[in-house]
């Protein structure tokens, strides 16, 4: 089964952009996709894997350097290392996260992990201020997950 995770904070600025992609797919991913919502990313994430989980999708803002609002899709392999250092498990990357998972709980970990990324700008002020561009990329975030939920490489995770 494959799961799609956002991760955002609702309240912060071009954090949103997971938040609101959660809303747009709840009412329109297919059976048999299980969507969940995090506050927070990190180490919190294997808490959600049980090992039935063939697919993972993590849609989350990012800081590439790219135009702000670029829709980013990455494979595993292509997910850049966190550069902050974490100072708790909470402050580690996705990247990171899923080695850790991988070496602690191998036979939890999805096969296939992407990344869709918003390329946001604001993170220290109040949603208010979520950039138009971040805003506008809602509807093209949600579908780059739907095309990897239709498209991707393993046949379990085709979407009728």
């Amino acid at each position: 089964m494959p799961l799609v995770v956002c991760i955002g904070n609702e309240l912060v600025a071009d954090d949103a952009i997971g938040f609101e992609v959660h809303a747009s797919l709840a009412r329109r991913l297919p059976p048999g996709v299980r969507l969940e919502y995090c506050s927070v990313g990190g180490i919190a994430l294997l808490d959600l894997l049980d090992g039935t989980e063939d697919a993972m999708i993590v849609v989350d803002a990012m800081c590439l350097g790219a135009a702000v609002g670029t829709v980013h899709c990455l494979g595993m392999d292509d997910i850049p290392r966190s550069r902050a250092n974490a100072i708790s498990a909470h402050g580690i990357g996705l990247r990171e996260t899923m080695e850790i998972g991988a070496a602690l709980y191998p036979e939890r970990m999805p096969k296939q992990i992407s990344l869709v990324g918003v390329e946001g700008r604001c993170f220290d002020l109040p949603r208010a201020h979520m950039s138009k561009e971040v805003t506008e990329a809602t509807e093209p975030a949600v579908e780059k997950v739907m095309s990897l939920l239709r498209i991707g490489s393993n046949p379990s995770i085709h979407s009728a």
